[in-house]
């Protein structure tokens, strides 16, 4: 039996009012991504992938058209059930790392547990076991100010995935890194997709994330104008592709 796809995306637009009308940030996307996919919505700024992403996240909605994530259509879901989905199933990590500074590394891992009321013993061990993935282990009791930032983007993801969420949507998330830490930060990412089957979604500009998507589907002007699943040899040599 086929698994549901993880998002389906069914003539989705998004106008925003201006001065003169209406401004289509997207018109007429149709996507639909698989459980375990690692594929990036890739494009110049301006070019929808964020408000896309957002619409995927139930941080926004369609000005028409449907939107299903993990078999919920999202339109349809009031404030508490799309918080509820972000909550039970989605992970997000976003290029700014936005931990809390006064919590330790352990409580920034920890808090999205704490929303689940999940029991503490339980929450230690899901805690610990992510840490020790992303190689912090050792740092659970530092604070983010005694942190490098790419060890505080791996606390972002630690935290984003805490909760082994079905789906994992990355808003430029090495935006603010140099080479060498965007590349540990994405072989790590690419390694938890492979050993928890968690889907992987990003918007990206940066020919660094490109280069480790197994499908890139490229937007221009709110419209998919390329959607492309890369051979496995491509991603493994780093072809960034020359997309755009």
């Amino acid at each position: 039996m086929t698994a549901e796809p993880v998002i389906v995306i069914n003539g989705v637009s998004r106008l925003y009012p201006v001065s003169s009308g209406s401004f289509a940030a997207l018109s007429d996307i149709e996507l639909t991504i698989a459980a375990g996919e690692f594929s990036g919505l890739v494009g110049p700024s301006g070019s929808g992938k964020t408000t896309l992403l957002n619409l995927i996240g139930s941080l926004d909605a369609p000005t028409s058209g449907e939107i299903i994530v993990l078999g919920q259509k999202v339109q349809e879901l009031d404030a508490r059930g799309a918080a509820r989905l972000r909550r039970d199933q989605l992970g997000f990590i976003f290029q700014t790392y936005n931990l809390l500074p006064v919590y330790t590394v352990f409580e920034n891992v920890e808090f999205p547990l704490l929303l689940l009321q999940m029991e503490r013993q339980k929450r230690r061990d899901a805690v610990m076991d992510i840490l020790e993935r992303v190689g912090l282990a050792d740092r659970a009791g530092s604070r983010p100010a005694q942190l490098s930032g790419g060890e505080c983007q791996r606390v972002a993801i630690a935290r984003a995935m805490v909760k082994h969420p079905s789906l994992v949507l990355a808003d430029e998330p090495t935006a603010n890194l140099d080479a060498d830490n965007s590349h540990r930060i994405l072989q790590t990412m690419l390694t938890l997709n492979r050993d928890l089957g968690t889907t992987f979604l990003f918007a990206t500009h940066d020919d660094k994330v490109i280069q480790y998507l197994r499908r890139v589907i490229v937007l221009f002007d709110g419209r998919i104008a390329q959607d492309e699943v890369r051979d496995e040899t491509a991603v493994s040599a780093g072809t960034p592709g020359g997309y755009f």
